[in-house]
């Protein structure tokens, strides 16, 4: 497998509709070492991604049924980080710019020099990380939005380094991911990764996880104890919470950071330690410096590479792709719930809510309304907030209203969804539309249409 400096063999996918010139280019691969597996299609491809990591995707942009471009699409929805190099004989400059603006990483267009494809293809091995270590390194990280796509090349760029990362972020917007992320993707992957959370123990107790004691230090200290960082030796320690640290504490840590080394509490002598520092806040530490809460130098050593994580709220777009990752981690956990989906009105409303507490807080009303629906997720079943968010962010004024309402996909479905709304809302009708997401004029003709007696 190839490794990050583009060292050894790569597992390669290539797609494309023109047997010729998929067998020659197969064979091409193979001269250069990689191991090459063929599709002839968009939905072949599928199934070989369900099958096994790759490296890299040789993909064409024409072909019968999924083209390359929609490929192009769904796989960065999914988060997926896999290199793609784009191949096609309708070569044009909008097809390429649609192409690279969708998230491939190249295009050539055909005939392709074999010298040109074969070098075109060990500098993109070259300057990307291996499929597989990607694929571990962004688990739980969802989302093709700028912002995140920043935070992504971020993680790439500074992880193979040694440098010391701060991630900042709200509450729930996945910074210990990120920290995991740059583990996995660094020298120290085979080493320890050990999270604190610098705000859940006391000072005391916290000085002594991270730093160790000796024996007789302080009452209760009745055997050494060996610290955190000691323990991370040749890893990654992560600091979560880093802003919530005191200040006699920060002092301790500053001196880590400069000399490289830990005394315990107690002990006279320090002891070395080869560890890399990340660490993780949701307060502005410029804020927390300015009012004397935080040492200006200890702040000045952590931040020496900045990765912010952006609010749910302002990247709205990542939403579907994070309900869809939400519903197939419930699908995963039982196969009761393998048919759980989410309407498309429900999707909306949870669009246009500002989620306070991120990602995490998705997750959560995801299981609850999946608990609460049994199959298919209405409106109905999320909670009141998320009910009540149409109009307030990502969803125009006057969704609700009789041209707009999209409701199930189905007259049945949506029957079944209006009984249960009614069910839950005691027949009350104005109730039953809120639920609903609907207005009442909506919901008095929907009753009509299908022949239900509210009572």
């Amino acid at each position: 497998m190839i490794t990050p400096d583009g060292q050894g063999s790569a597992r390669i996918l290539l797609v494309d509709d023109d047997r010729a010139f998929r067998l020659s280019t197969a064979e091409l691969l193979r001269e250069d070492g990689h191991e090459v597996v063929e599709a002839e299609d968009g939905a072949q491809a599928v199934e070989a991604l369900r099958g096994g990591l790759f490296d890299l995707m040789l993909l064409d942009l024409r072909m019968p049924g999924l083209d390359g471009l929609r490929m192009v699409e769904v796989l960065r929805e999914r988060g997926e980080p896999m290199p793609i190099l784009m191949i096609s004989g309708f070569g044009t400059v909008e097809s390429a710019v649609e192409s690279l603006h969708l998230g491939a990483d190249d295009f050539l267009t055909k005939p392709v020099d074999p010298d040109v494809l074969s070098a075109r293809v060990g500098e993109i091995l070259e300057r990307r990380p291996t499929r597989a270590s990607l694929s571990a390194a962004v688990e739980g990280m969802v989302g093709r939005s700028p912002a995140m796509r920043r935070v992504f090349d971020a993680v790439r760029r500074v992880a193979p380094t040694e440098t010391t990362v701060l991630i900042t972020g709200e509450t729930g917007t996945g910074k210990e991911l990120v920290a995991r992320a740059v583990h996995r993707l660094s020298e120290r992957s085979g080493r320890p990764f050990i999270p604190v959370n610098c705000a859940s123990l006391a000072e005391g107790v916290l000085e002594s996880e991270l730093f160790g004691h000796v024996r007789g230090a302080f009452t209760g200290a009745v055997r050494d104890k060996t610290g955190l960082f000691a323990a991370a030796d040749g890893g990654t320690i992560f600091l979560d919470e880093i802003g919530d640290m005191g200040l006699q504490l920060q002092q301790r840590l500053l001196r880590v950071l400069q000399e490289r080394e830990v005394t315990p509490v107690g002990a006279v002598r320090a002891s070395p330690v080869n560890v890399r520092v990340v660490a993780a806040t949701n307060r502005d530490l410029r804020a927390e410096t300015a009012a004397g809460r935080f040492r200006e130098d200890l702040f000045y050593r952590l931040n020496v590479f900045h990765v912010h994580l952006p609010p749910l709220r302002e990247r709205r777009g990542d939403v579907p792709l994070l309900i869809e990752a939400a519903l197939r981690r419930l699908r995963d956990r039982s196969p009761d719930a393998r048919q759980l989906a989410c309407s498309p009105f429900a999707i909306r409303l949870l669009r246009a809510y500002d989620w306070p507490g991120n990602v995490r807080e998705l997750f959560s009303v995801m299981e609850s309304a999946a608990i609460r629906a049994g199959g298919r997720i209405e409106a109905q079943h999320l909670p009141e907030p998320v009910r009540a968010a149409r109009g307030s962010g990502g969803l125009p004024e006057g969704e609700g209203d009789p041209e707009r309402y999209q409701g199930p996909d189905t007259e049945a479905e949506e029957r079944q969804a209006i009984f249960a709304a009614l069910q839950e809302a005691g027949g009350v009708r104005a109730r039953a539309a809120d639920l609903l997401g609907m207005s009442r004029t909506t919901l008095w003709r929907k009753l009509k249409q299908y022949g239900i007696d509210a009572d």
